[in-house]
């Protein structure tokens, strides 16, 4: 065998080890996706995941650093799934108020759907030595901007800095009242309701917005 064919063959070699590891890293993600989504986060265990995605436990750190970097790129997978949830063509044509009731309802929806893996996006703390990636950090942006949108049309005289806070704002209390609600806790709305009052939460701040422009 000569330099060149040696050099094809390593080539050939490197890139099914890359196929295998991908492989691996999807069966992992799954995996523990399913698991999450069944028993929430809290119960999440490395051995249960590589079980299920049939590698032996120290196949996971061959791919992941640890089990926290794993449990970020579920996350990441929830991330695309609500985005998707919630950019609907249809509505974008729709006044800003009503697009921001549809973002609402969309995220009300999902968060009922998928409770542990949405639970699983606010409740996963890295380890300090191990901090959020930013490239993670950048992708939960996606829910500030689409609320900011409709947000220009109501108050198109607020500057970008105060639309991104006021998108923030907005989220945070259509948020914390489904959470609180979704958790049970005693000032939570009983979930017949929940729908009903978070739509009169959006247009009650919409409409504030709208009269102040």
């Amino acid at each position: 065998m000569n330099d060149v064919q040696k050099i094809e063959v390593e080539w050939l070699m490197a890139g099914r080890r890359e196929e295998k590891r991908e492989d691996l890293k999807a069966r992992l993600i799954e995996a523990a996706r399913e698991r999450i989504a069944r028993d929430g986060l809290a119960n999440l265990r490395a051995r249960d995941i590589t079980q299920d995605a049939g590698c032996a436990l120290g196949g996971l750190y061959t791919v992941f650093s640890d089990l926290s970097e794993l449990v970020i790129h579920v996350n990441s997978a929830t991330l695309k799934a609500l985005e998707a949830k919630l950019t609907l063509d249809k509505t974008k044509d729709r006044p800003p108020t009503d697009r921001l009731r549809n973002l609402a309802q969309g995220y009300l929806s999902f968060a009922v759907e998928h409770r542990n893996l949405w639970k699983a996006l606010f409740d996963h703390a890295p380890p300090e030595t191990s901090p959020t990636p930013q490239w993670h950090l950048d992708e939960h942006l996606f829910l500030m901007d689409v609320i900011a949108e409709p947000l220009a049309e109501l108050q198109p005289g607020m500057s970008a800095e105060d639309r991104a806070i006021r998108a923030r704002t907005l989220f945070g209390a259509v948020h914390g009242v489904i959470s609180i609600s979704l958790e049970g806790r005693f000032v939570g709305l009983p979930l017949e309701r929940l729908a009903r009052e978070v739509d009169e939460l959006v247009q009650t701040i919409a409409a504030g917005a709208e009269r102040r422009r």
